[in-house]
Parts: C-alpha cells; sequence; structure tokens
C-alpha cells in the first residue's frame, strides 16, 4: 500500500513549526489500515516492537510492506531514504 501525507493535514501543526514531520502514530495508523485492508477488521492490537530509523516528510510517498498472517504481522514502511520504520503488529482477539 502506498500512500502519503498532505502538507495541509491537521496533524502537522506544531510537529514541527519550520520543519513538520509527520507523526508516528499517523504512520501506524496508515500500517493497520493496510494489514485491514488485506485482511479485514482487527480488534485489539499490541505493537510489541516498532523502530523508527528515518522521518517520514509531508507530501512524500511511502510504501508498506506487510509480511505474515494473523495474529502477527511484520512491517516496513519505505520511502525516498530506504526504511523510514518497522516493526509488529499482534492482534489480541
Amino acid at each position: 500500500m502506498q500512500f502519503s501525507v498532505p502538507h495541509h493535514h491537521p496533524c502537522l501543526t506544531g510537529h514541527f513549526p519550520g520543519r513538520p514531520l509527520v507523526p508516528g502514530v499517523v504512520v501506524l495508523e496508515r500500517v493497520v489500515e493496510a494489514i485491514e485492508a488485506a485482511h479485514g477488521p482487527l480488534g485489539p492490537l499490541r505493537l510489541p516492537q516498532v523502530k523508527f530509523l528515518r522521518p517520514l516528510l509531508p507530501d512524500r510517498p511511502a510504501r508498506i510492506v506487510i509480511e505474515g498472517a494473523a495474529p502477527r504481522w511484520r512491517f516496513e514502511v519505505h520511502g525516498d531514504g530506504g526504511v523510514l520504520a518497522r516493526g509488529e503488529v499482534v492482534a489480541d482477539g
């Protein structure tokens, strides 16, 4: 799944003035959306491991790669400079 966060998105206000960065929680929200698009709605989730390696800038493309099957998936988020984030999502339901 590919996505970008437009420069006018409300999450960027104050994060950070003069050099906006997409908050990690918004990136993780897109990861969960990608998993749900492939596997249907999920219940409660855990994120036992997440590492942010590079920032995602507004209007820049990113691509989510998901591996695994319920109840555990590994993910990577790729951007211009390589891997932006990686981690694991576990469904508790």
